[in-house]
């Protein structure tokens, strides 16, 4: 179809002349509302958007290295939670004051949760120091 047949097409269908396919041999155009054609897209593309899933870390803090057994045992429930949900999780222990001087408790307790948490989840990051603070990742394996 020539292209003024085809504009004046599109003018009675009170719609808009879009071209398809401009790389085609002739190039392919088609009579559509345009605005309603973009917005259809627009609504594809955040719908795709939507349902991707981002990972994130799931932080959990100890405050002291002297936790209790159980308050210690209640920070690994949740964290195997997070785990099993496949977000990574990370472990920060704060060390204040005096407690600087005890760092190789800090460690005993990262160990004490590697060891809880071996059957579900793999070390992304060793236990490291950071300022005043201890920190270690655990991500899903």
């Amino acid at each position: 179809m020539e292209l003024k047949n085809a504009i004046a097409k599109a003018e009675e269908a009170e719609l808009d002349l879009v071209e398809v396919a401009p790389t085609a041999s002739p190039p392919v155009c088609r009579i559509m509302d345009y605005g309603k054609y973009i917005y259809s897209l627009k609504k594809k593309e955040h719908k795709a958007r939507a349902h991707q899933h981002k990972t994130r870390f799931k932080e959990l803090r100890i405050r002291t290295p002297k936790i209790g057994e159980h308050d210690l045992e209640i920070k690994i429930n949740k964290a195997r939670e997070f785990l099993e949900d496949g977000n990574p999780v990370r472990f920060t222990l704060r060390f204040r004051g005096r407690e600087l001087a005890d760092v190789d408790e800090g460690y005993e307790v990262f160990k004490k949760i590697t060891e809880q948490l071996s059957d579900i989840s793999k070390i992304t990051q060793e236990a490291k120091f950071q300022g005043k603070r201890l920190g270690m990742l655990l991500s899903p394996g």
